[in-house]
């Protein structure tokens, strides 16, 4: 039920991380970056971890298949899941990237339409619909 669309890294449409790393990988990133081979710090990690990414691109394609994930962006709006429960089905959600559940989703449409969450990547939903699928989240 949920659109799919390719996702790439927009300022809004990312996550923030932390890392910790030791002063001397620190160190050598800042002197790339201080020669030039990268903008910043972010632009470094950001590269290596797309290389290591396309590296294991093929072990992350058959995964995907093997456990059905829907890859980008899915949203899932209050029509789209009143007509679930209308149909008398039930949604399990597997997303690898962003899963979006839109902010006129009550917490009982929610439960009634969604029987489980696997999200890797991000969810965005409000607070009320996270707390009434909090057990079916994986």
């Amino acid at each position: 039920m949920g659109k799919v669309q390719d996702l790439r890294p927009r300022a809004g449409d990312s996550e923030k991380i932390t890392i910790n790393l030791g002063f001397v990988d620190l160190g050598q990133i800042d002197l790339l970056v201080q020669d030039g081979f990268y903008a910043n710090r972010t632009d470094f990690i950001r590269t290596a971890i797309r290389n290591q990414l396309d590296r294991h691109g093929e072990a992350v394609k058959q995964s995907v298949a093997r456990k059905r994930l829907s890859l980008g962006l899915s949203h899932y709006g209050r029509q789209e899941l009143e007509a679930v429960v209308a149909a008398g089905e039930t949604l399990d959600i597997q997303v690898l990237g962003l899963a979006t559940i839109a902010e006129d989703v009550t917490p009982e449409l929610a439960r009634a339409a969604i029987s489980s969450v696997q999200v890797l990547g991000a969810l965005q939903a409000s607070p009320a619909v996270r707390s009434a699928l909090a057990d079916r989240m994986r």
